[in-house]
């Protein structure tokens, strides 16, 4: 476990290095956001109905902008060949290097989303499920994003062929995150959705260090 806090304090330095790179995401976020009630007008019922959905589908496409880099930078330099060589196991090393890339891409979409969601005219109850499902689910997003990128590692054109592997995948997570929010505000209960998304989450977080440790051995052949 020390190898795996280790390159996660690793990867979160870097990207401290890099502001550009990190803040391109929330940057995007925020603007997604921000023209969505611009263009549709003042209407509060149509705001409070789109909001859940806008803000969720810009968190998605906030988080795919930095996937191509997950593992570039590392391929690049030569780290990649080294964690692969390390005596720990590339499974553990993969799930580190994701769970950077959320704390960097996804966490600060879930903090930014209440205070984004007030443009929506979103009720606090809503606000505070929508923070919630976000939480359950940007993580999902990492994930499967993690195994587009070891997939297209060294391919000209990679963001573009993420985008392609990864999108569809990510439709469900989409569907029951901001269905959750609707759920809540139409009095059903968020219950199954929340359920959804945690049955979601853990096969996700089992599954993608495999993927991606098969993916990238491949990709240094």
């Amino acid at each position: 476990m020390n190898a795996f806090f280790s390159l996660v304090a690793r990867d979160l330095r870097l990207a401290f290095r890099r502001k550009a790179e990190v803040l391109s995401g929330v940057f995007f976020f925020v603007v997604v956001a921000a023209l969505f009630p611009l263009a549709i007008g003042p209407e509060a019922a149509v705001l409070r109905h789109i909001g859940p959905g806008v803000l969720w589908v810009g968190a998605l496409l906030a988080s795919m902008l930095t996937l191509p880099r997950l593992f570039e930078n590392d391929w690049r330099d030569g780290s990649l060949e080294h964690l692969l060589l390390s005596p720990h196991p590339l499974g553990l090393l993969v799930l580190g290097k994701i769970c950077a890339h959320w704390l960097v891409a996804g966490l600060p979409l879930v903090a930014l989303a209440p205070v984004l969601g007030l443009q929506f005219d979103l009720p606090p109850d809503a606000l505070s499920m929508l923070a919630l499902s976000l939480l359950l689910g940007t993580p999902v997003l990492s994930c499967i994003g993690a195994i587009g990128a070891a997939l297209t590692l060294g391919v000209r054109g990679g963001g573009v062929l993420i985008a392609l592997l990864v999108l569809p995948l990510c439709v469900p997570v989409l569907v029951f995150g901001a269905g959750a929010v609707e759920a809540l505000g139409s009095g059903l209960g968020a219950q199954a959705h929340l359920s959804m998304l945690l049955a979601m989450l853990l096969p996700a977080v089992f599954f993608s260090p495999w993927a991606c440790s098969a993916a990238l051995r491949i990709a240094l052949e």
